[in-house]
Order: C-alpha cells, then structure tokens, then sequence
C-alpha cells in the first residue's frame, strides 16, 4: 500500500511537471507555428495549430521590410559589449568588496544594497541627461555603459568569492602577485560557474532590452531588434506573420548562449546551496 502511494505521488509529480512544460513551451511553440502560416492561416476563425501548407514568406518579407542584418550587427555590439564590461566591472567591485580591507566597506556594500530598491524607471531621466551632455545618445556607448554596473551582480560574485579561501590570496601576494595578477590568474578562474551564470542573465537583459535602446537612439539604422520589430506594428494593424519571423529569429541567439553555457549556468546557480 505504501508502495503504491510512492508510485502515485509520483506520477502525480511528473503529470504536474508536464503541465508546467506544456504551458511553458506552448507560446514559442505557436510562435514558430505562425511564422511559417500564410495570412489566410494566421487570421482564420478556428486556430490552425500546424500550418498545412508552410511557406517562408514571413522571413522573405522580413528581410525586406526590416534592415534586418544592420539590426542584427547592432543587437550583438550591444549585447556582447554590454555583458563583457559588466562581467568585468562588477567583478572588480565584488573583489573589492570581498578580498580588500578599506575604510566603509560594509557601509559603501550596504548603501549599494539599497540602490536595488530603487526601480530603473526613476533614474532614466537623470542618465538621458548625463548622457545628452556627454554627447552619447545614439551611441552604441550610451546604452552599453548605464548597464554595465548591475548591483545584484556584485552581491553575487560577492558571495562567491567570500567563500575562496584567504590563504591561497595570501600566498599569492607573498609570492609576489599584485592585486590585478591575483583577481586575474586566481580568483576569476574560480568564478567561473557564477560568472557564466551572469554571462547569460546579462546576454539575455541586453538582448531583449526594448526601452532603454527605444529612448537612446534616434537614426534607425541604429535600431536594436526589439526596437525594430516594434516599428513593425502599423497604425491599422499588425503583421503577425512577420513579426512571429523576426521574433523566432530573435529568440534563436538567446537559446544558442544557454545551450553551450547550461552546465557552467547550472554549477553556479547552486553555488553555496551546498556546505562540505
């Protein structure tokens, strides 16, 4: 009976499990559906599920109506940019914050924590202006440097490093290492679970950036693909079809980066979950 119970508890989890993945996978699912339906298809009464007659028109008229490879080139300067430099800056910041003994360190930390509660909304007037008068708006500059220091990404890396042991920095700098061959040749390499990890939050959060990219540039050759998707919505209706194609197209890059980084994504989310 005890058995029995076993069994069914468990396929009651996995039923549960399944209905989770269905309803997460669903959208993407008809997204890729749709993008190869023609519009007699896509606006029919009775949703059609599998097209019967595919067709890649979508992604033919995508390419001409949309400077699609200029906007592609502009997505990867962004994102690519953006996601190293903040690997980078943050990762200074937690060495800091973790290994370096100075004046405050727990008050400047404490009062960076705060700055977590403050919404992004709030403080995008004051960066428009800084920005404005440093001349960086339309500027790949303008919206890859706002980003590049991410507090949750310090408190991260923070944590993580906290728990490398002193003695090996010790006998680094004992040695002879100063503090950039230290953070460089011993510490980074240790991150790299946690730091894979915030490769792809950052990746992701750059890539499908719509806003920030919407108010900084202004030429449309500059447009990001979010941005360039979004001028696809005309003023009496909308292209489902083509903005399916060019959303397919979009997601396909996000899934590569997790794809090749999902083992180290997943040693560094269950970082610290675990004491020996």
């Amino acid at each position: 009976m005890v058995k029995r119970a076993g069994y069914l508890q468990m396929f009651s989890l996995y039923a549960l499990l399944a209905i989770c993945l269905a309803a997460t996978l669903l959208p993407f699912v008809w997204m890729l559906s749709t993008s190869f339906k023609d519009a007699s298809e896509i606006y029919t009464k009775t949703p059609v599920f599998i097209p019967k007659a595919p067709t890649l028109q979508n992604y033919d008229q995508l390419f001409e109506k949309v400077d699609f490879i200029r906007n592609f080139i502009n997505s990867i300067i962004v994102a690519t940019g953006l996601t190293f430099l903040s690997l980078l800056i943050n990762a200074l910041a937690a060495y800091a914050f973790a290994k370096l003994n100075f004046a405050g360190r727990e008050k400047i930390f404490s009062l960076l924590l705060l700055t977590m509660m403050v919404p992004g909304q709030v403080t995008m007037m004051p960066v428009f202006i800084i920005l404005k008068s440093l001349g960086l708006l339309n500027s790949y500059l303008g919206l890859i440097i706002p980003g590049s220091a991410n507090i949750f990404a310090i408190f991260m890396l923070r944590q993580f490093m906290r728990d490398i042991p002193g003695e090996l920095i010790d006998a680094a700098r004992i040695d002879g290492c100063g503090e950039f061959r230290v953070f460089f040749s011993i510490v980074l390499p240790l991150c790299k679970p946690v730091l894979v990890t915030l490769l792809i939050f950052n990746f992701m959060g750059a890539w499908n950036e719509f806003l920030w990219p919407l108010i900084i540039m202004i030429k449309e050759e500059k447009y990001t693909l979010p941005v360039a998707l979004a001028n696809l919505n005309g003023q009496f209706g909308t292209d489902w079809g083509i903005l399916m194609a060019g959303s397919v197209v979009i997601v396909v890059p996000v899934i590569a980066v997790f794809l090749m980084a999902q083992k180290h994504y997943i040693q560094g989310i269950t970082a610290g979950a675990v004491k020996e």
